[in-house]
């Protein structure tokens, strides 16, 4: 047996055995991701009502179906992804590329010219498996997330996303603290132990530009 189907079965026989994979079955969640933001939640109340909250990557929509149970009808919740995501009521779904002008465009439709009160961001990369390359992806298309966050947040408004531990995390995080007052570094239970994906909450954002380091 290769070495692709040896660590396909190892993720399948973890995946079947996983605590948080059959609570997400016997609850009608859609991932087990969702138990990874519901920490976050009861910890720090980032969903709050009357609110508008956008989930970049969102399929296959776990979080925006944890996001509807906290606000409910009082928010706009927008959920994107290029993949599709199968109806969630209470929540506007767009199929497409955030960085592409015509999703940009779907999003600020549904917007009304208002700002974001929330953008929560459970993406990745396609992985390689080469490991430069992957980190080097991730970083990348974490920095595309942060220009949708500079350009739609509301002022003091929240920014939640998954990092992965390596080659430019630390730069990264440096550049959150430039917008953002309160910078919060959580590992979820949920997270896998031998995973470097760490989930950063950056809160009260500051619009216009970084302040100066001269």
């Amino acid at each position: 047996m290769n070495k692709r189907g040896k660590s396909s079965n190892i993720w399948l026989a973890r995946q079947h055995n996983d605590i948080y994979t059959k609570k997400s079955k016997q609850h009608g969640y859609r991932s087990r991701a969702v138990y990874k933001l519901l920490e976050i939640q009861q910890k720090y109340q980032i969903f709050k009502p009357h609110s508008i909250i956008v989930d970049l990557g969102a399929a296959p929509g776990g979080w925006s179906q944890l996001a509807v149970e906290y606000v409910g009808k009082s928010s706009k919740i927008i959920a994107v992804d290029i993949l599709p995501i199968a109806p969630i009521e209470g929540v506007n779904i767009i199929r497409g590329n955030f960085t592409k002008k015509d999703t940009i465009d779907q999003i600020s439709k549904l917007l009304l010219e208002e700002k974001i009160d929330l953008v929560i961001c459970d993406m990745a990369p396609n992985f390689s498996g080469i490991s430069d390359v992957d980190q080097s992806s991730a970083v990348y298309l974490s920095e595309l997330v942060l220009n949708f966050v500079k350009m739609t947040l509301k002022g003091n408004g929240s920014f939640l996303i998954k990092l992965f531990q390596g080659e430019g995390f630390d730069e990264y995080i440096q550049e959150l603290k430039n917008y953002f007052a309160n910078i919060v570094i959580k590992k979820p239970k949920a997270s896998h132990s031998e995973s470097r994906e760490i989930y950063i909450l950056a809160r009260k954002f500051q619009s216009g530009s970084p302040p100066s380091r001269g």
